[in-house]
């Protein structure tokens, strides 16, 4: 990902002149490669062989073997797990791991992926180690634009930005993945894959893989037919569960951008919720799509305790639906 080659630069120049910062927020569009680049900035650190003035780990050794080896004991990854949150156990142990020695490296490397979903007690608990950073570990925390940090939190981090890269590498490095595959998406489905991702490359390959593109059409049409009073919101609600939670809030986020986009005057991302969007902005003002917006992510943000996917479908459609005027809704 060459993209984000020109980040590796701070932390190589950092190394070079032994101020490396204790804590970086890496922050950027989802799919646009943070983790990939946490790992990166992570084996520049612990590397044996680098030389002053190199941006990358030699990858050949013993630390750079074990980072290869995903066994590397003095490198941490603290992300979601079953509660879709960061807990404060695991922030717990963070803590432990910050103030203990390194194994084998000179230094160790905590990754909080994703720090924008610390529940709020882990947050705090990662709070004071932030506040109190032992001099031999770096903190790298990741987080997807759009989605929250404590501002104590950022307040503490060096902040890196990471763009989305230019429409023609990301387009080239995604076709480079694909090209070699049996089964490759067509080239009109991969720059699809890539316009409904933002231009990210990752989550473009990750729709590609997971056969988002295919249940985003099934969604759709139960949508539209929705939207006109064809069906009930339990119908259309169905056909969004085979994306899963998580992904029709994705979805729908989505959406409700592309309704403020064509209420400003521009063109919606998802071409196959354009008309869909241009109606609904000519008959509503501005803020109801920023109502939309706020309703999805408190969605997003009830998941944490362990609220009814289906339930929330039906609320999320129902409140879509009250855009139409009167006149065109069922009943």
């Amino acid at each position: 990902m060459p993209w984000l080659t020109p980040a590796l630069e701070p932390f190589a120049q950092a190394l070079d002149q032994g101020r490396l910062p204790h804590a970086t927020l890496i922050h950027g569009e989802r799919g646009v490669g943070k983790r990939q680049l946490a790992e990166s900035i992570a084996a520049l650190l612990v590397c044996d062989q680098r030389t002053e003035g190199s941006r990358e780990a030699c990858g050949q050794c013993r630390q750079c073997l074990l980072v290869a080896g995903e066994s590397h004991p003095d490198i941490r990854v603290y992300q979601p797990e079953k509660s879709r949150m960061i807990r404060i156990d695991q922030v717990r142990a963070l803590s432990q791991f910050a103030v203990a020695s390194p194994q084998v490296a000179g230094l160790k490397v905590a990754v909080v992926d994703r720090a924008d979903q610390l529940n709020i007690n882990a947050a705090n608990a990662l709070l004071k180690t932030l506040e109190e950073p032992a001099s031999d570990v770096v903190l790298l925390l990741l987080q997807e634009t759009g989605r929250p940090v404590l501002p104590t939190i950022r307040s503490r981090c060096r902040i890196m930005p990471v763009p989305t890269p230019p429409a023609a590498e990301a387009a080239s490095w995604l076709f480079a993945r694909l090209e070699e595959r049996d089964d490759a998406p067509e080239t009109d489905q991969q720059a699809l894959a890539l316009h409904l991702a933002g231009g990210a490359p990752r989550l473009a390959l990750e729709l590609l893989d997971t056969g988002f593109l295919e249940q985003r059409e099934s969604a759709l049409d139960a949508f539209r037919q929705f939207m006109k009073g064809a069906v009930s919101v339990a119908t259309a609600a169905r056909a969004f569960r085979s994306l899963g939670h998580e992904a029709t809030l994705n979805l729908m986020e989505g959406w409700a951008n592309d309704l403020a986009r064509a209420m400003a005057g521009g063109e919606p991302r998802d071409p196959g919720i354009a008309e869909v969007v241009r109606y609904l902005a000519s008959g509503n003002p501005p803020w109801r799509a920023q109502e939309l917006v706020d309703a999805i992510r408190e969605s997003r943000r009830a998941l944490v305790n362990n609220v009814n996917p289906e339930l929330e479908t039906d609320r999320l459609l129902i409140q879509w639906r009250s855009l139409m005027p009167r006149r065109k809704r069922a009943g």
